[in-house]
């Protein structure tokens, strides 16, 4: 109703209400009975039954005078038609189209200065099937485009992907800062310094000679048990790591 620019007047009271229920309660029951007494069953009868007959008696019973001759009804509008229309908002699209009830309309260059790309117009269907554009209260031009038109749209630029700039692999030198006494060194590395700790530790157990890159107290250089004193309870002197070897991480 809105939309046809016809606004709606509730009753907003339970007298109002009430009044316009009897009212159509009335006309509900003894029009029907009316006619039907008649003998009407046609649309055509039951109009001039309605204009001729039934009203004339109607109001003699049921009107009232108004408690004063001045009319207040308002005037016509000039623009009747424009106010008993159907009224869609749109937004204009770039390239100067608009879309409505599955029909395209392309608007005049001569309202290019009012940059209407991406704004919303007023498409305004009349009772007579006419069809109007306005933005902001003024009318615009356009022209209907056929149902096959195809869309104008402006290419879309993709663009490529560059070359990735990576820098050239080069590795430290050997006698480089971070390949010093095994820093860096690798995985591998350090597994050979671990086994070689390992057939260290065995040799020593085994009382054999004494294995590159350790320093050692060797059993023969132990000194003898206390008196009172086990071999278990008699200190030992652990062998010792080489400078080389504390510096790694085990």
């Amino acid at each position: 109703m809105e939309a046809l620019g016809i606004k709606l007047i509730l009753a907003n009271s339970p007298q109002a209400k009430g009044r316009v229920e009897r009212m159509n309660g009335t006309l509900q029951d003894r029009l029907v009975k009316e006619m039907r007494l008649a003998g009407i069953n046609g649309l055509e009868g039951a109009n001039r039954f309605l204009a001729g007959k039934y009203l004339r008696a109607f109001n003699r019973q049921f009107a009232r005078a108004a408690a004063s001759p001045v009319d207040v009804h308002g005037a016509v509008p000039r623009n009747i038609n424009d106010v008993l229309s159907w009224e869609a908002e749109r937004v204009v699209t770039g390239d100067w189209t608009v879309a409505c009830a599955g029909k395209r309309y392309q608007l005049d260059r001569q309202h290019e200065a009012l940059s209407l790309v991406r704004r919303k117009v007023i498409v305004r269907t009349l009772r007579d099937g006419r069809v109007q554009m306005v933005h902001q209260g003024k009318a615009l031009q356009w022209r209907g485009l056929p149902a096959g038109a195809a869309r104008k749209t402006s290419p879309v630029k993709v663009k490529t992907p560059g070359k990735v700039k990576t820098k050239p692999e080069t590795r430290p030198a050997g006698n480089h800062p971070w390949r010093r006494d095994g820093v860096g060194a690798g995985k591998r590395f350090w597994n050979g310094i671990k086994a070689q700790g390992r057939r260290s530790r065995a040799a020593c157990r085994l009382g054999s000679g004494p294995p590159v890159g350790l320093r050692y107290a060797p059993a023969s250089l132990r000194p003898a048990p206390q008196p009172g004193q086990t071999e278990k309870e008699q200190p030992t002197t652990k062998g010792t790591f080489s400078r080389e070897l504390n510096r790694g991480h085990f």
